[in-house]
């Protein structure tokens, strides 16, 4: 059965080019496409950093860091699939999905709080994302100057601002360019990392795979211990996909059928994550044994390979990794959440460039400020009030909605409308926010509650969930007719 055409004029007040649904003729993405947006999230500089130390830190045997690794895979994947439904089914981005339940205006909260995450992270992985660059420029020149301007070298800040520009130019291009980006960064960094583990063979002299057994097995390991790493390991990987959880509909809209979604997450999030897990076993082993340390970062490995031209590729490689996840995780759910504050004033390219213009300032300013006053103790705070949030857009779809969306309504103003409920904001979707971000903002906050790890995330998911579910019988949903 084809899906409804859904036509949103732009002149509309709660509408633009960023929340307009996506036509059919553009839902052009396949599995190959949605499986690279979790390709570039796991092959960045820091998630190979996590992986390769989740099998030295936690102190668990290879096989229990491998089941952890694909069991949290499938628990994101179906997570993600839930959320991103709704995107696949009307083409409607994150904020709109969720008018349906905070409210017209409502979802200005949800939407704004994982934007101001969004921002401020892209504006830091900017930065990171220099500093392949940097790696990239000095390699070619041979040399650094120490030279610094507010903790910048003047190379520093040649390649910050450059990725900065790249980074808007990609994005002014429109999301087929961003998928074309994706889809090209996400199978190289595969090569270079094949490339640097042949390296790394034959300077180990066949001591690469022993060295992988050595970190494979844990002979101190104990049911106990193997069973709390393996609940370790799940919450952490839990913890870092939590970002794009909620606003995976942000993506999904442009995926050809929810086959295709459902295809690109398995391949994308189990499948990439054992592949790629392997991989940094084996380079990390094979670091350990050709240098005498555990290097779980990979650029450490490059620079120890005194190899100008594996420095070049692989600086190439990590700027395109990181630019990828930037794009993914902050720059999209950013542009979106903006411009869902005044549609008629914020367009998508405005949104673009408030964004761009906020990283200019967070990126140039890290190191040699924002990095030091604490500011990512707020930024984390607001990222933990999006798992209630989760909770409660997913259970008034699923459970309250059952799946039924007027999409006229969700883009109208008017008092009668499906979604005004009081003045544009659903009470009952505020107090469950509220109480349940207690819960989530306490878990920064409060070191008795360090315990619970990346399962914060899903707890507090759970009691946004129950605690909407409650106040939501107290009085029947309307019946929502679809147009």
């Amino acid at each position: 059965m084809s899906k409804p055409e859904h036509y949103i004029s732009n002149d509309n007040n709660l509408c633009n080019e960023a929340l307009a649904p996506v036509p059919l003729n553009k839902r052009t993405w396949g599995w190959f496409e949605v499986s690279n947006i979790w390709a570039n999230d796991i092959q960045s500089l820091f998630g190979y950093t996590l992986v390769a130390s989740l099998f030295i830190t936690y102190g668990v045997s290879g096989w229990t860091a491998f089941s952890a690794l694909l069991v949290s895979g499938m628990f994101v994947m179906y997570l993600v699939n839930i959320s991103g439904k709704p995107g696949v089914e009307h083409g409607i981005p994150f904020p709109v999905f969720a008018r349906a339940s905070m409210g017209v205006h409502g979802a200005k909260l949800p939407a704004i709080l994982r934007a101001v995450v969004a921002v401020f992270w892209y504006g830091v992985q900017t930065y990171f994302a220099s500093t392949a660059l940097t790696l990239l420029i000095n390699t070619i020149i041979g040399g650094s100057s120490t030279t610094e301007i507010l903790g910048l070298t003047p190379v520093g800040w040649i390649s910050f601002l450059l990725v900065w520009a790249f980074q808007i130019y990609i994005f002014n291009r429109g999301m087929n360019w961003v998928s074309k980006f994706l889809n090209i960064a996400g199978p190289f960094v595969y090569i270079v990392m094949i490339g640097l583990l042949i390296i790394l063979w034959q300077k180990s002299e066949g001591q690469l795979l022993h060295a992988a057994g050595t970190l494979f097995a844990q002979k101190d390991a104990t049911l106990s211990s193997e069973f709390n790493g393996f609940i370790a390991i799940v919450g952490t990987m839990i913890a870092y996909f939590s970002a794009v959880m909620i606003n995976f509909s942000d993506f999904s809209r442009y995926a050809k059928s929810e086959s295709a979604m459902l295809k690109g997450n398995l391949v994308g999030l189990p499948a990439n994550m054992i592949l790629f897990s392997a991989l940094a076993l084996l380079i990390t082993a094979g670091g350990a044994v050709v240098y005498g340390e555990n290097l779980t970062n990979p650029t450490d490995i490059v620079a120890q390979t005194d190899s100008a031209i594996l420095s070049i590729i692989a600086a190439i490689t990590f700027f395109a990794a990181t630019v990828g996840i930037n794009l993914v995780a902050n720059f999209i759910p950013a542009v979106n959440g903006i411009a869902n504050l005044a549609p008629q004033k914020i367009s998508f390219c405005k949104a673009g460039m408030i964004t761009s213009m906020f990283a200019l300032v967070i990126g140039g300013l890290w190191v040699n400020l924002i990095s030091e006053i604490g500011i990512s103790g707020f930024v984390n705070t607001l990222g933990a009030t999006l798992a209630p949030l989760y909770g409660i857009i997913i259970t008034d779809y699923y459970l309250i909605k059952r799946q039924k969306l007027n999409i006229d309504d969700l883009y109208s103003d008017d008092s009668n409308g499906a979604y005004a409920y009081k003045n544009g904001w659903n009470d009952k979707g505020v107090i469950a926010f509220a109480l349940a971000a207690l819960f989530s903002i306490a878990t920064v906050w409060l070191d008795s509650l360090s315990f619970l790890s990346g399962y914060a995330w899903v707890i507090g998911a759970i009691l946004g969930a129950i605690i909407y579910k409650v106040l939501s019988l107290k009085k029947s949903e309307p019946v929502i007719e679809l147009v």
